[in-house]
């Protein structure tokens, strides 16, 4: 079952967040909608709404409220998004230009933060205090995890261990916080709530782990931002831990000073020598792992196309190629 396969079971679904997306943005700041929208409309795979949607109904749910809770989650992830690019000084982003390199830094933090505000607003509407805690804890999360990477920029002595705390704060939180509260809406068991909460973790990570290696093996054009950009930023990421850790000592040195310094001059050979000591197989490894473990966490769910398509999710975020 492909993506379009998944999204065609939630179709109607998928129409409705786009929807409330789009009125939850109006504002009568001309700036916030011109900003907001060009952010929204620059598409993605709406991953993240995608699998609240289809684990509300993988529980049975049948009511309205999961798209307005998978329009909260894209909002969240948006506002990250704009104050991610901000930070890392980011000009590409799904294959356009940032909103930070268009209308600068201060009008995409502020935008950022008038999304996270809104998402806030909407938690509310729904009424439900279990949602508001599962999502005033994720966003939480996911500002430290922006504060650990920040602080691993640049240190070559980053282990596995400091770079997997990043990457589950910063991405697979979200996930996380996502299949949690449409666990919250279908008033899924104890047990179900849990599995949601893993399933969710454990695909962030692997979706992670899978953009990191493309960072290092995708073209542009399919990345949709310039290759090198976790190098340039002087981010450690698995597969530059691995070969840093594997690697001969001309790699090693070569690769310290890369991390230390920042900047794309070596990344020919800091490919190379993440090639050569099989940086780029270990992370795809990993993250085929983490797939399987989310697969594994769907057995506490009758069988139905939507776990099926919680399945197929899991297996999409390692098989992707951008």
């Amino acid at each position: 079952m492909p993506l379009e396969s998944v999204k065609s079971l939630v179709a109607a679904d998928l129409i409705s967040v786009d929807r409330v997306i789009r009125e939850r943005l109006a504002s009568d700041v001309a700036l916030v909608n011109q900003v907001a929208e060009y952010i929204i409309a620059g598409g993605g795979k709406r991953l993240r709404p995608l699998v609240v949607l289809v684990a509300a109904r993988a529980c049975g749910y049948q009511g309205p409220r999961h798209t307005e809770a998978a329009a909260i989650i894209e909002l969240i992830h948006t506002a990250t998004l704009l104050h991610d690019d901000v930070v890392d000084d980011s000009e590409l982003r799904r294959g356009r230009d940032t909103a930070n390199s268009l209308w600068g830094n201060e009008a995409s933090v502020l935008v950022g933060d008038f999304l996270y505000s809104r998402a806030f607003e909407m938690m509310v509407a729904i009424g439900h205090m279990s949602i508001m805690d599962i999502m005033a804890g994720a966003t939480n999360k996911i500002a430290e995890g922006e504060v650990l990477q920040l602080m691993n920029a640049n240190d070559p002595e980053t282990t596995e261990q400091r770079y997997f705390k990043v990457i589950y704060r910063k991405t697979a939180k979200l996930f996380e916080a996502g299949c949690g509260i449409a666990g919250v809406l279908a008033n899924a068991t104890g047990d179900r709530q849990n599995a949601l909460l893993l399933y969710g973790k454990h695909l962030g990570t692997a979706f992670q782990l899978v953009d990191d290696a493309l960072d290092y093996s995708a073209s542009s054009a399919e990345l949709g931002k310039n290759l090198g950009d976790d190098l340039a930023e002087g981010k450690p990421t698995l597969p530059l831990i691995h070969a840093l850790k594997h690697g001969d000592a001309a790699q090693r040195t070569l690769i310290r000073t890369a991390i230390e310094n920042g900047g794309i001059d070596q990344l020919t050979a800091i490919t190379a020598a993440i090639e050569s000591t099989g940086g780029l197989e270990y992370t795809a490894r990993r993250a085929r792992q983490e797939a399987d473990s989310a697969k594994a966490a769907l057995v506490h769910f009758p069988d139905s196309p939507f776990k099926g398509a919680l399945s197929e999710l899991a297996d999409f975020a390692v098989a992707r190629t951008h």
